[in-house]
């Protein structure tokens, strides 16, 4: 019982990180109607912007997180504004088409942080990195706890802002039905523009708060752009809830599959919960949420 208590935890902090993670896709595909597989790679960008600010400004990764995430915001504007819209604007270009650059987007990124800082492992320990805490016999890793409740956070934010803001409802006025949207007189393209910049923070803010337990290097982009897909197909399209339930769906099977079958199988594990959900549950968990 007790392992299984273990594992139980440590899937449920986990996927609350996830959750922040898949969040930011999802308000993108959502919005845009595409997946956006350069993701990771922000994440990636915000991680280093992370490991700079510790390393040569001397700030604490959660006070960096302040410096990342209007980093990162700005970052993502640049991108949609110049590299996608235009895209969408022709009316020639497939949807595909899109996606191919964002893949190109994220090579790009991978490569220019490979250039800057080299394909060495880097971390940032810091007195939280390695600490625990204890209720009985289990044990709370204090950076993936701070990380789980930041990250309610920031989904009752986001929960709020869609549900309470003029923004919000047309963010997802335009993610239910374009062309309604662009009726109503929703400006699309300024849409398309913040909702990439805003999911742009949002993972930088999970890259930020993942840095302190994990080893950062160029390349670490391209699993959690698959992590974030896979959350973001359980949450359901644009669901900031969903996201919520689909990290700690991907968190909880990991941490399951890597104690009871093995370490090698926990990806695994996840995605064939993914195939599950895709064929018995095609709208994810969106079906039962509102947001």
């Amino acid at each position: 019982m007790e392992v299984f208590l273990q594992t139980l935890v440590a899937g449920i902090l986990k996927g609350g990180l996830y959750s922040l993670i898949g969040m930011g896709m999802s308000l993108i595909m959502g919005v845009m109607g595409i997946i956006n597989l350069a993701h990771g790679q922000l994440m990636m960008v915000g991680m280093y912007v992370t490991f700079v600010c510790f390393h040569y400004l001397g700030i604490d990764p959660y006070i960096g997180m302040f410096i990342s995430m209007p980093a990162l915001f700005f970052l993502g504007v640049l991108i949609q504004k110049f590299t996608l819209n235009p895209l969408m604007e022709v009316e020639s270009i497939l949807p595909e088409n899109q996606v191919l650059m964002t893949v190109g987007i994220g090579m790009v990124l991978t490569e220019i942080a490979r250039f800057i800082f080299s394909s060495d492992y880097k971390s940032v320990q810091t007195s939280y990195s390695t600490s625990a805490f204890y209720i009985g016999e289990i044990s709370f890793s204090v950076a993936l706890t701070v990380a789980f409740f930041i990250a309610i956070v920031f989904t009752l934010i986001m929960f709020w802002f869609l549900l309470k803001t003029d923004l919000g409802r047309s963010i997802r006025a335009t993610a239910q039905d374009k062309e309604a949207a662009l009726l109503m007189g929703i400006n699309s393209k300024r849409i398309t523009i913040i909702t990439f910049g805003i999911g742009s923070a949002l993972v930088a803010a999970a890259g930020t708060l993942l840095i302190p337990v994990y080893y950062l290097f160029p390349d670490i982009g391209g699993p959690f752009t698959r992590k974030a897909f896979v959350i973001t197909i359980l949450g359901g399209l644009g669901s900031t809830v969903g996201a919520m339930f689909g990290g700690l769906t991907l968190g909880l099977t990991e941490a399951f599959g890597a104690t009871y079958i093995g370490m090698a199988f926990d990806d695994m594990i996840g995605l064939i919960i993914f195939i599950l959900v895709l064929l018995f549950l095609p709208g994810g968990f969106k079906r039962l949420t509102k947001v």
